[in-house]
């Protein structure tokens, strides 16, 4: 089985040498996500929310091109600068999800890269039929 790369037109290039997400056989494997803009600048500058809200839709864009929805994420993983901001992303994520729980971790770090980001996601789907 080979991974074939998703990118995404219209979504800023990836800070570095990888994809927006690869997918092997029937799983998406989507990089880890800031709230940046289509043409990379910061989104919700000092707001843990509204940088949840723009990864979310995001990741919801990656998905579709990739065959999927957020109803088919299996597992995200949170890297949240200060812990403190998980209230807001629990309170983002349960409106992005809701009553759907995929499994999660979250990790506070030390640093994420990029002046501002309080937050990254990462996440695993499995590939679905879309209407």
């Amino acid at each position: 089985m080979t991974a074939q790369e998703i990118s995404v037109p219209g979504l800023a290039k990836p800070l570095g040498p990888y994809a927006h997400a690869t997918c092997a056989g029937n799983l998406i494997f989507v990089s880890g996500l800031l709230a940046l803009d289509d043409f990379g600048g910061l989104v919700g500058a000092g707001d843990a929310a509204a940088q949840a809200e723009h990864i979310f839709v995001t990741l919801e864009k990656i998905l579709h091109a990739a065959g999927s929805d957020m109803q088919h994420v299996t597992k995200l993983g949170f890297f949240l600068l200060h812990l403190p901001d998980r209230m807001a992303l629990a309170e983002v994520r349960r409106r992005v999800f809701g009553a759907y729980r995929p499994a999660s971790t979250l990790v506070q770090v030390a640093g994420l890269i990029g002046e501002g980001t309080l937050l990254e996601v990462e996440a695993i789907a499995v590939k679905a039929i879309l209407s």
